[in-house]
């Protein structure tokens, strides 16, 4: 990497973790003006968690880790002061991001960044703004708020599980079986959480993976296949989160 080259996350899933649970919240609201400068330091914030995570395991370029991570801390403060300032109650949301990204930063600092548990608290401190968004689009700590976080958090799970299951796990048949099972149980934690219509959202997930897991697929196949079903996602969850 070139010393003066910028510093963008080269992950898809971090891109879809970032905006569709944000989307969904914008859903679920009410969408105000007040989203942009919001969204926009919500990715800042995301692209300035990067390079400081990689500076920890990377001494190589260290100092250009940190830069970037410096810049995209400093827009996302500037983007995020008119947010803050309108819906002073964001704020509550910082402890429990802090504490998620504490453990993101400890499985970094141990090498151990594919750990399940360390997969799970990124995807929950992501959908988390989608509460956020809610908020912010006229919505309250409410039983909707967290179906926002739900659905958000069992999406991207669904993926997890099928990302590992066409590569680092492809041979480990009880991770297929993992996987399966996950798609099969979804119905039921939808139903018992009130929106047994939002399955359809999920439809895709269960579908890539029955039909994929344990088969080898080409990353570039697999991100298609990961930039499709969260399209699908987004536009059934627009659709049907209010029911």
């Amino acid at each position: 990497m070139k010393k003066r080259s910028i510093v963008i996350p080269h992950e898809h899933g971090g891109w879809a973790m970032v905006s569709v649970p944000f989307l969904l919240g914008l859903f679920a609201g009410k969408p105000q003006l007040m989203h942009l400068p919001l969204f926009m330091g919500w990715l800042f914030l995301y692209l300035s968690s990067y390079p400081f995570l990689q500076s920890m395991k990377n001494k190589a370029n260290r100092r250009h880790w940190i830069k970037w991570g410096t810049i995209y801390g400093l827009l996302a403060a500037c983007c995020l002061v008119p947010s803050l300032f309108s819906h002073p109650a964001l704020l509550y949301f910082g402890p429990l991001l802090l504490t998620l990204l504490s453990v993101n930063i400890w499985h970094t600092r141990h090498k151990s960044e594919r750990a399940l548990v360390n997969d799970l608290c990124a995807i929950l401190l992501f959908s988390l703004g989608g509460a956020a968004a809610y908020l912010a689009g006229g919505g309250g700590w409410d039983r909707m708020m967290a179906s926002v976080v739900l659905f958000s958090f069992l999406y991207f799970t669904s993926s997890v599980f099928f990302v590992k299951a066409i590569f680092r796990e492809r041979e480990n048949k009880r991770w297929i079986a993992y996987t399966r099972a996950y798609h099969v149980l979804l119905p039921l934690v939808l139903w018992a959480a009130g929106h047994p219509w939002m399955i359809l959202a999920y439809a895709f997930s269960a579908a890539r993976a029955f039909a994929f897991a344990g088969k080898p697929v080409r990353p570039w196949k697999a991100g298609i296949i990961e930039i499709v079903g969260a399209v699908l996602f987004v536009i059934f969850s627009a659709a049907l989160i209010q029911r």
